[in-house]
């Protein structure tokens, strides 16, 4: 192998597509993050930068750099951003370790420490208002019913969603597989009320396309099999984000919102953690451990129990 960068960002890329099977977008990102390193390297030293050129303090500059940077609204870089140029470096220095290519340990880099967020979610009362937008005398409106119902009951990720194919979900046994991130596989289970809605849909469609939900009313005419007639995860963001708009909701939810309402309610409900991890495609128990610190009904007994004000 050659010590120049750039090849090796790009079998390192190679590497993430045919080796770890991941997704395209996730590439893009890897690329995009590593693409601005190499031309800060390569501005550094007036020359095409080597894998030698990667050291404690060129990294220490290259954050700093970042740091300095301005994110998407003109302010300084978001230290999430930041972070997943870390990742991305850090990822790629593990390969070349892996190839026993001479570099920096990965292990000295460290991600940047964020501010914990409140998780966002919809209560009961607020699902049943966003779910009851939908008007069901159109086709938009049941197909819509139809995606707002999917997408609670499953907690699909909207990438998920947009993928599935009519033929991929069995409505009598309410099932269905999908393959989630990282290629990881899953079954995924429907609600009886999502099912009848999904049923109401596909019966009120006269084409034979293979996508589930597509859109209606383009000027493009609808040819068998046509792919791009299909929803894009642009289109289900804005759509849930008009039903929002109409429901007066007073989060700004989104269909990753409706992934975190599901969780949450399942929680709430009584499942286990583990369970709610194999249904949401999890594959670290801590990023499902995200919904405990609203669901956990353990605390909140020990607070009724032993708080001051309560006894």
């Amino acid at each position: 192998m050659t010590d120049d960068l750039s090849t090796l960002v790009r079998k390192f890329l190679e590497y993430l597509e045919i080796e770890r099977n991941c997704s395209s977008l996730t590439v893009r990102n890897y690329q995009h993050y590593l693409d601005v390193l190499i031309v800060y390297l390569q501005e550094s030293k007036s020359r095409p930068p080597e894998l030698d050129d990667i050291n404690a303090d060129e990294v220490r500059s290259f954050r700093l750099f970042l740091s300095r940077s301005a994110g998407t609204a003109g302010e300084s870089m978001k230290s999430v951003t930041q972070g997943y140029y870390v990742i991305a470096l850090r990822s790629f220095l593990k390969w070349c370790v892996k190839n026993d290519l001479k570099c920096l340990a990965p292990e000295k880099l460290e991600v940047p420490k964020n501010k914990d967020h409140s998780l966002k979610f919809l209560d009961e009362d607020q699902i049943g208002r966003l779910l009851n937008q939908p008007t069901l005398s159109t086709t938009n409106g049941l197909r819509d019913k139809a995606i707002l119902e999917l997408l609670f009951s499953t907690g699909l990720r909207v990438s998920e969603l947009v993928s599935l194919d009519r033929d991929q979900i069995n409505l009598k046994t309410r099932e269905f597989g999908v393959i989630g991130k990282g290629g990881k596989s899953r079954v995924v289970f429907i609600s009886k009320s999502a099912a009848e809605f999904v049923g109401r849909y596909l019966r009120s469609r006269m084409d034979r396309l293979k996508p589930l939900f597509i859109r209606t009313g383009g000027k493009k005419e609808i040819t068998q099999g046509d792919e791009e007639i299909r929803l894009t995860a642009r289109s289900i963001q804005r759509l849930v984000k008009h039903y929002v708009t109409l429901a007066k909701l007073p989060v700004m939810a989104t269909p990753h919102t409706l992934r975190h309402s599901m969780a949450t309610d399942l929680l709430r409900a009584g499942a286990d953690l583990r369970s709610v991890q194999e249904i949401l495609g999890h594959k670290n128990i801590a990023t499902t451990q995200i919904y405990t610190h609203v669901t956990d009904a353990r605390l909140r007994e020990v607070h009724e129990k032993f708080a001051r004000g309560n006894r």
